[in-house]
């Protein structure tokens, strides 16, 4: 990896900023790489910096804390994973949810990424990944109930429950099979979401 003086970024206009962020973009794919691997494994940003080729001073300027950076992380693997997605998918929560564990199998670490910066969310100390957390868990919230709601027009799923209740008890219970899966690969993630999927299905829903 190329070397980079954070300081030449702020110094020179259009043609620095935009070097900059291909320079962020960089760091940032190659700490990807490196938290597949290695988890959350907790430890100072100078130790990360090493791992990931790159001067503490480097990490610090584009990503500030080991909070930032790991939120940055787990935000630019999901958003890979997104752009894989279909927008006219009509599958249920159940199963999007689903073929997401089936993804992140894949990559345990980022697995333990995650799980790590949901407990880190839960502690005063730590904004960024409370940030990150609390508004993932609004957006999913959000497009989930509307998933339910478009297969509930359809007689997919039972027209008498509470869409914005299944989206947060689909993703409740994904959330914590994947924590059980992380402890114990035995745990059948995918087929408890399916026994999920049978319990909210409607009369139209598919064998």
């Amino acid at each position: 990896m190329s070397g980079s003086d954070p300081a030449e970024d702020r110094a020179g206009g259009r043609g620095s900023y935009a070097k900059g962020i291909a320079r962020r973009q960089e760091i940032l794919d190659r700490a990807i790489e490196v938290f597949a691997a290695r988890g959350s494994k907790r430890t100072s940003l100078r130790a990360i910096a090493g791992e990931v080729g790159v001067t503490h001073a480097a990490l610090t300027h584009y990503f500030g804390s080991l909070d930032e950076l790991l939120v940055a992380v787990y935000l630019e693997s999901e958003r890979r994973s997104d752009e894989q997605d279909d927008p006219a998918d009509a599958s249920t929560p159940a199963e999007a949810m689903r073929r997401s564990a089936q993804q992140n199998r894949a990559i345990p670490g980022l697995v333990q990424l995650y799980s790590s910066l949901v407990a880190a969310a839960l502690e005063d100390a730590h904004p960024a990944p409370q940030r990150f957390v609390t508004g993932r868990f609004e957006r999913l919230r959000a497009e989930m109930a509307e998933r339910v709601r478009r297969l509930q027009r359809t007689g997919a799923i039972r027209a008498d429950v509470d869409p914005t209740l299944v989206a947060a008890l689909v993703i409740g219970a994904s959330d914590g099979l994947q924590t059980q899966w992380l402890l114990d690969p035995a745990v059948d993630h995918e087929g408890a979401l399916a026994m999920l999927d049978a319990l909210l299905a409607g009369p139209n829903s598919p064998e």
